[in-house]
């Protein structure tokens, strides 16, 4: 109780920062600024002159866009300016700052049936657009834009930036909304009549509810003394309004135009209040999760939010049966049958209520109450859903065939059009799908009409239900008896629909979305793409869907390597069968496991079959490029039990090996399989791959699977705990990729970008690993990813945002951990930072990654990545996560583009090293040549003749037990070179290479990232003395090294 106790005060206390960052005090430099920007307002509208003639040539293309008549008048003076909005209930919240500033349109510049056929809207803009011609003669005026209410296009407001700008109020403005009180008889725009009567081709007239709540909006704008009421008194209801602001803002997918908005916001709030289902003895963190619960579960909703009845004022039933029977979601304004949320849909409302749900089990579930993920995670489109798409509809006519404004405007019946198609094509794929278009984001003026904002991209959203539906390959339709749904299956999927018989004899349409097991992630881009093209006519390059861009980053050579997984786990299988087999052996194979990220679907590049690693060698003049190496595969062994080993560390891995030479006579005898001994390693090659073999000393595996103590932990040989904590990660990390089959995907894509940026040395494998599985394990705020580019996305933020100095990273993967083991490793992490706080130098590892077979973190982050390296990891995540969002969001930038996410500056480092291309020993695995244009080059080396990375054609001749001594296993020059770099240079300079094929290594000095004072006989007194060392680096490498660059001289501290 304590500790929650001491939580929830640790919550109230980050939230009181919170709310003192993002509330604005209403100091008085910033009432003065505002009272003088409404001043210098009020000033020039009384300048404009009264009977002032209002023609339609102020905005001639809004009012022939919006196809109104009849628009002139004569200008007359608002009968009201006031300020509302948040400001007037002390309710605003940073980083948008800004005022509203209601202006009440005078009844004589109206006809009393100006409420039909768009005539009050333009004639408002027209009043608007002389506002502001007025406005920007002014000297105290900085500049006046237009925008829109709720992107609403046919409801221009003006945005009014004042000359004198306030530091502590950046970006201030003020907002121009007109009011339009008791100007229409509110009767007249009830939700059954049509006032649009130019809507009439022919047939009835329909209703136009959304028309009509346009124009009661501004009507009843003013309005808003039942949410003054409740505000204004009562200070920690406007705080959990600012709160949710921030909570709504954060989440893209919810604070749109269709759906949530600060006014929303606290209406829903005076709604509870007055209810009294909140009150003034509650916190704003109280008021919060009501208000969250009351929007994700309350039945009140089906019926629609109704304020008590106040005196006359109340909505009759009539009017009820009218809003409910018009809109999806209905929040009733207090004063009539107004529907406050007339703009929002039913998808939309299905999303705020899903993401509400969401939100009450991250506070449920997560640190500190959900705090971070709550109100400081931002969740855009690119995070939050598996796939997204942008349409380009620029130019498109057929978006609004009848005009620009129907009953509502054609964008959002466009968005809805899509939406239905979408739905219908996906079916139950997809969970969510959110197609937004924000087409009056741009700068626009209505001077520009209607027709100018389609520049902007429409967005669509999916979240996929399950992964094995998302992937399935064919969807059954109707059988061939229903002839109508039939006809209308074919009539949606055209050429693609077939008549199939089923298996169970069933015979019906269907469609056939036929790919390979690596393909199956395009299935959902493919039918989008499909149902798009066919039903709005759209060209393919129209239609970006971001799912492969990232693909080319795992290729090997033509193909993805994944695919050879089948015939790798056949392979093992095979063996593992065949070393239980073995009869005469001391100590009979208990039980084989393999070790290799490669059978876990998490390497970035599993062995391809090499031809030279089979029992029987076919010919090979067929084949022009045959490697020269080959990457064996760990396999770990348990033995029988027996008493009979020796107790010397030393002892014991000379046994191990005599076990395993036996064990390779055995195979090669038994089953004619090549086997390879070396001093370290027993190597197998079968079905064209290297096994390389382990032995787990079962007195080892007795005392790590029980609770040790430091003295017995001492005991056990340092090669048996690696290949136990090699044989708990693999097993665990293979069972999660069981339940995520887009786990494995996503790690290779973390791993390989941690390579090119030369992390190789910092980040190991199995930490990347743990590092994806915390995203799958623990995904608030979010749903687990789906989808390759959305999990990729989501890993850089946690890089990047993780509070790597304050907590530690807890991967709990099958639910193991205890209490008592989560108290052990924030013990085990707090005596770390205390040691590290200690010395007084931050050299120590800073993350730490801790599992229930690893709570210390010493298995894969005990020594790297230091502070140093942490940081610049962490800048490099947030980069690119910053640059993925780019490419989805906005227009592809830059040359390189996607490829930009895997090329590392190599300006960041004070030295360069390139290697030749062709002595690499995969080759193919280059994502890219590097160049160096800047910097000195101090050496340049040839090519040795003593590697190639393939086999040369008369190498291919003889015997096959001849071939296969040629075969390199476990063979990499490039590691050969650094390996001796940091045991010839560890104290001169940081190596950073990239272990996956890279043809670059960069280097950093020494003294450029530790802290470490030099002594005095080692400052530079030469000027190019670091060159030195670099042509020493040259003839280390030599016919490996191609060239090497010198960017920066070492710094030189005291």
């Amino acid at each position: 109780m304590e500790g929650k106790a001491f939580v929830m005060d640790s919550t109230e206390l980050k939230v009181r920062e919170l709310l003192k960052e993002v509330h604005v005090e209403y100091s008085p430099t910033f009432s003065k600024l505002v009272d003088d920007t409404v001043s210098t307002i009020k000033t020039s509208i009384d300048k404009i002159p009264n009977d002032f003639k209002v023609t339609a040539d102020l905005a001639s293309r809004f009012v022939k866009d919006i196809g109104a008549d009849k628009v002139e008048f004569k200008f007359k003076k608002p009968t009201l300016i006031k300020i509302g909005g948040s400001y007037s209930v002390l309710s605003l919240a940073r980083p948008e700052i800004n005022v509203d500033l209601i202006i009440r349109l005078p009844k004589e510049c109206f006809h009393e049936k100006d409420y039909l056929n768009y005539r009050y809207h333009a004639k408002r803009c027209l009043y608007l657009c002389l506002v502001k011609k007025y406005l920007e003669m002014s000297p105290s005026i900085g500049r006046v834009e237009w925008s829109t209410l709720q992107n609403e296009a046919r409801k221009p407001v003006l945005i009014v930036y004042p000359a004198a700008k306030l530091v502590e109020v950046p970006g201030f403005f003020v907002r121009i909304v007109p009011s339009a009180m008791a100007i229409f008889s509110i009767a007249k725009l009830n939700m059954k009549r049509n006032n649009i009567h130019n809507l009439n081709n022919g047939t009835a007239l329909e209703a136009t509810p959304i028309y009509n709540s346009s124009i009661l909006e501004d009507m009843f704008i003013e309005d808003s003394e039942f949410i003054n009421k409740y505000f204004l008194g009562w200070k920690e209801l406007r705080e959990a309004l600012i709160l949710l602001k921030v909570w709504a803002r954060q989440r893209s997918s919810i604070y749109v135009h269709d759906c949530l908005n600060g006014f929303l916001i606290s209406i829903i709030l005076a709604y509870l209040a007055s209810k009294q289902q909140i009150n003034n003895s509650m916190k704003a963190t109280e008021i919060l999760r009501v208000a969250l619960n009351f929007i994700a579960t309350s039945a009140t909703w089906t019926r629609g939010l109704y304020f008590p009845k106040e005196g006359q004022s109340n909505v009759t039933k009539e009017q009820k049966m009218q809003l409910k029977e018009s809109f999806p979601v209905v929040i009733c304004h207090p004063s009539g049958g107004f529907n406050l949320a007339f703009r929002m849909s039913r998808i939309a409302f299905t999303r705020l209520q899903d993401e509400a749900a969401l939100t009450l089990r991250c506070m449920e579930k997560c640190r500190d109450v959900g705090f971070e993920e709550v109100f400081m995670t931002k969740i855009d489109y690119a995070v939050k859903y598996d796939y997204c798409m942008r349409i380009n509809l620029k130019g498109k006519k057929d978006i609004y065939p009848s005009g620009y404004c129907l009953d509502d405007e054609c964008w959002r019946l466009y968005e809805e059009k899509i939406h239905n198609i979408l739905s219908k094509g996906l079916n139950d794929r997809a969970k969510f799908i959110q197609v937004t278009w924000r087409n009056t984001q741009c700068q626009w003026s209505v001077d520009d009409g209607l027709s100018v904002l389609d520049k902007e991209p429409l967005f669509i959203g999916i979240s996929v239900s399950t992964l094995e539906k998302a992937f399935r390959m064919v969807d059954i339709g109707p059988d061939a008896e229903s002839k109508e749904e039939a006809l209308e299956f074919r009539k949606f999927w055209g050429e693609k629909a077939e008549l199939r018989r089923f298996k169970d004899g069933r015979i019906a349409e269907s469609t056939v979305w036929e790919s390979e097991q690596g393909a199956r992630h395009l299935i959902v881009k493919r039918i989008v793409e499909h149902i798009l093209s066919r039903h709005l006519s759209l060209s393919k390059e129209n239609i970006i869907a971001f799912v492969d861009q990232l693909d080319f980053s795992l290729l090997h050579g033509a193909g993805d390597p994944i695919s050879y997984s089948g015939s790798l786990l056949g392979a093992f299988d095979v063996l593992s069968k065949r070393l239980c087999h073995i009869e005469d052996l001391p100590l009979k194979v208990s039980s084989v496991q393999p070790l290799d990220s490669a059978f876990r679907f998490t390497s970035v590049f599993p062995p391809e079959p090499h031809l030279l690693a089979n029992e029987k060698i076919e010919s090979l003049r067929l084949y022009k490029l045959v490697p020269s190496c080959i990457q064996p595969l760990e396999v770990m062994i348990q033995l029988e039990g027996s008493g009979n080993w020796p107790m010397d560390e030393v002892a014991i891995e000379k046994t191990k090996s005599s076990f395993l030479i036996q064990i390779g006579e055995r195979l090669q005898k038994m089953w004619g399989m090549t086997c390879i001994a070396t001093e370290d390693n027993v190597d197998v090659l079968m079905s064209g791959y290297a096994f390389r073999l382990k032995i787990l000393h079962e007195r080892g595996l007795s005392l790590l699977n029980k609770e040790i103590g430091n003295d017995q932990a001492k005991q056990v040989p340092t090669a048996d705990k690696k290949l136990f904590i090699h044989s708990q990660h693999a097993s665990m990390i293979n069972g999660l990729q069981s339940r995520y089959p887009i786990f494995g995907p996503v790690v290779r894509l973390a791993k390989r970008w941690v390579a090119s940026h030369l992390f190789s040395a910092c980040l190991v494998e199995e930490a990347v690993e743990l590092l994806v599985a915390y995203l799958f394990l623990k995904p608030f705020p979010f749903d687990v990813p789906c989808s390759r580019i959305t999990g990729f996305s989501r890993f850089l933020r946690l890089l990047s945002h993780y509070d790597w100095a304050f907590y530690p990273l807890v991967v709990d993967i099958n639910n193991d951990l205890s209490q008592s083991d989560e108290k052990e490793i924030n013990d085990n992490f707090l005596l770390r930072r205390k040691a590290q706080g200690g010395n007084g130098q931050n050299v120590g590892p800073a993350m730490f990654l801790a599992t229930i077979y690893d709570k210390a973190s010493e298995a894969w982050t005990g020594l790297s990545p230091n502070a140093m390296e942490l940081k610049r990891l962490v800048a490099y995540a947030r980069s690119s996560a910053n640059l993925l969002m780019k490419l989805i969001l906005q227009e592809e930038i830059g040359p390189y583009r996607w490829e930009c996410l895997f090329r590392t500056p190599l300006n960041n480092y004070d030295a360069i090293i390139i290697l030749h291309k062709d002595k690499l020993s995969y080759p193919q695995r280059l994502l890219f040549s590097s160049e160096v244009h800047h910097g000195t080059q101090v050496a340049k080396g040839h090519a040795s003749t003593y590697f190639q990375p393939f086999l040369l054609s008369k190498e291919l001749r003889g015997r096959p037990e001849e071939l296969k001594t040629r075969l390199l296993v476990d063979f990499d020059p490039s590691k050969c070179f650094i390996r001796d770099l940091e045991k010839e240079f560890s104290t001169t300079f940081r190596v950073w290479h990239d272990s996956l094929g890279g043809d670059v290594i960069g280097l950093t000095w020494g003294e450029s990232y530790s802290s470490k004072k030099r002594k005095q006989e080692e400052v530079v007194d030469e000027e190019d003395n670091p060159c030195k060392v670099l042509k020493t680096v040259g003839e280390v490498g030599k016919g490996l090294v191609s060239s090497i660059y010198f960017l920066k001289p070492p710094k030189v501290t005291s």
